[in-house]
């Protein structure tokens, strides 16, 4: 094939200005990507470099590490329409609502439960939004604590397993997908931890924000315990996932169909396995991983020119001729990610941006488990950075009339500042993320 006549300078500035310009217009990513792809490869190249964008495409589509993705968003649509969540938050109600800052604080417990059975953003804000708003506000609670707790816990599915997200991250980045689903376990729970402080510590120091209801009293003992039961089928759920992907029983893809099972022995139980369920729930999953496949088809043929055209080359020349500390280009690459997450979804910006810092993340020594779960906080704060966070907009559907954006924006904003304390102890303790693929049953 013919080189091309522009500089890798040139190449540089005419790809990402025009991955920007277009994102400008409101095009789809997936299309944008192709597109432009296309468009550089036969004028800038040479016509007979679109059989990369081809070759690319059947790599996609016999893809074996992709199966699970469907999987895992199938079980998620079952949950979602089993009736677990909603008795997930009766329990909840029952054991925190005596406690100032309660309902918050089984709000973040819920979202890191369902974050462990479904792994999708916009399942947990929604029923969050649905079911927990609603009552916080009834019991009086500042609606910016509200908003922001519901938009913060509810990304955590970004990062706890089974994620989508850490899926296409390792496929992208060719490392064990198990591993990396483990590896977000405990840098998950460190910011639950962090958004529970947060809240307990706020509510005692501004009892306003959290007022204890006049007519409160506490439930029975037995009527708490037996709300317990309500636990059995997502515990369920999730050690059979988690665990058979630690102890190296199962695949993740594999753990992907026993999942599936479970939640349709969860909707059975519940009796709502109906063939409505069966075929709304279905039709998600098509949608859902349909776009995720357009989007990994645009964004591997736009790396794919990228690289062929000596984009990355000339990227990694750059970096390997800077005289900084590598933590500081990792903070840079940091920081693009988190802006990235306000105006790209999240499946875009790995397919992106994986293949373009992967190699600069190894001539600079690091491990990739480790910045694979950087990449995933850093994109959970760009979800629920305003203006534009996605996640934003997912709790907009659910605000109640007269409420405006500026409450969630205000709400979100301090939970935005955990997300950057936790994003700092993560690169500071790298440790949080290697210890348990470390102990993995290979």
């Amino acid at each position: 094939m013919a080189e091309p006549f522009l500089g890798s300078t040139g190449i540089l500035i005419v790809m990402f200005g025009g991955l920007t310009l277009f994102m400008m217009t409101g095009l789809p990513i997936a299309f944008v990507l192709g597109g432009l792809s296309l468009i550089i490869a036969v004028t800038l190249w040479n016509p007979q470099s679109v059989i990369l964008l081809v070759l690319q495409i059947f790599d996609t589509m016999k893809s074996e590490a992709l199966l699970g993705i469907p999987l895992y968003i199938l079980m998620a649509a079952l949950l979602s329409r089993s009736g677990v969540i909603e008795k997930l938050y009766r329990a909840m109600e029952l054991w925190f609502g005596r406690l100032r800052g309660g309902l918050a604080v089984g709000t973040v417990v819920i979202c890191v439960i369902m974050a462990a059975m479904t792994g999708v953003v916009g399942a947990a804000v929604t029923a969050m939004g649905m079911l927990a708003l609603p009552e916080m506000l009834r019991r009086r609670y500042s609606p910016e604590l509200a908003t922001g707790t519901i938009c913060a816990a509810g990304t955590l599915g970004i990062l706890i397993p089974p994620s989508v997200l850490t899926i296409v991250y390792a496929v992208t980045a060719q490392v064990s997908i198990g591993k990396m689903l483990i590896a977000g376990i405990v840098p998950g729970i460190m910011l639950a931890t962090l958004f529970i402080g947060y809240i307990l510590v706020l509510s005692w120091l501004r009892p306003e924000v959290a007022p204890l209801a006049d007519d409160f009293e506490p439930a029975p003992l037995g009527a708490r315990l037996a709300a317990l039961g309500a636990l059995i089928l997502p515990s369920l759920i999730i050690v059979l996932i988690l665990g058979s992907i630690f102890l190296g029983v199962a695949t993740p893809t594999e753990a992907a169909a026993v999942g599936v099972l479970g939640a349709m022995a969860a909707a059975l139980i519940e009796g709502r396995l109906t063939r409505e369920t069966l075929a709304s729930s279905a039709f998600d999953t098509v949608k859902a991983t349909a776009m995720i496949l357009w989007i990994t088809i645009g964004a591997k043929a736009y790396v794919a020119i990228f690289t062929g055209l000596g984009g990355a080359d000339a990227l990694l020349g750059f970096i390997k001729g800077l005289d900084v500390a590598p933590m500081l280009i990792l903070a840079v690459m940091m920081l693009i990610l988190i802006f990235l997450g306000t105006v790209l979804d999240e499946i875009g910006i790995i397919l992106l941006t994986v293949p373009v810092f992967l190699p600069i993340v190894k001539f600079l020594g690091f491990d990739e488990i480790w910045f694979g779960v950087l990449y995933a906080i850093t994109i959970q704060m760009g979800y629920i950075s305003p203006p534009f966070g996605y996640t934003l907009f997912y709790m907009k559907g659910t605000l109640p009339p007269g409420m405006s954006m500026g409450v969630v924006y205000r709400g979100i904003t301090p939970f935005m500042l955990l997300q950057g304390v936790g994003l700092l102890l993560a690169m500071a303790f790298p440790a949080l993320m290697t210890v348990l693929p470390a102990l993995m049953v290979k």
